[in-house]
């Protein structure tokens, strides 16, 4: 309906989806037609199934195929708690951290080579992603008790 407002959740929701479409068409997108473009490399040199291009590259499309994964598990969080009709500053931190996280978790895969300390990094940001939709389900199943 016009007017209405989205929740807290649901911009969380939104803000990672448009991350999940903004990774591949900034890196991956600017990198393919840059190297198309200039004449570098044909169309067709970028196979889906084959790691191909700078380390970076390769890490962004990682990078990508890791917010698909995350982004449907998100959406029915979202999509339970908003249908069941819960809106707390709890939901809303938790929705917020996941996509700070997840922002982080991309930011550190595509930025920098994988040490030790970056791997570490990129797992915290997955872990504390993982305990968020874990601790968002939970609120939403002690609802339904």
């Amino acid at each position: 309906m016009a007017g209405e407002m989205l929740s807290i959740p649901q911009l969380s929701l939104l803000g990672f989806a448009l991350w999940t479409v903004l990774v591949p068409m900034t890196a991956i997108g600017v990198y393919r037609w840059s190297r198309i473009l200039r004449g570098l490399q044909p169309i067709h040199a970028f196979p889906a199934d084959a790691s191909v291009g700078a380390d970076w590259y390769r890490r962004t499309m990682r990078a990508h195929a890791n917010c698909l994964e995350n982004l449907p598990v998100l959406a029915v969080l979202v999509w339970t708690i908003t249908v069941l009709g819960l809106d707390t500053r709890l939901l809303d931190a938790l929705a917020i951290t996941v996509l700070v996280a997840r922002i982080g978790q991309s930011s550190v895969h595509i930025g920098w080579t994988e040490t030790q300390r970056t791997v570490s990094i990129r797992f915290t940001c997955f872990f504390v992603q993982f305990a968020c939709m874990i601790a968002i389900a939970a609120v939403a199943i002690m609802r339904l008790s």
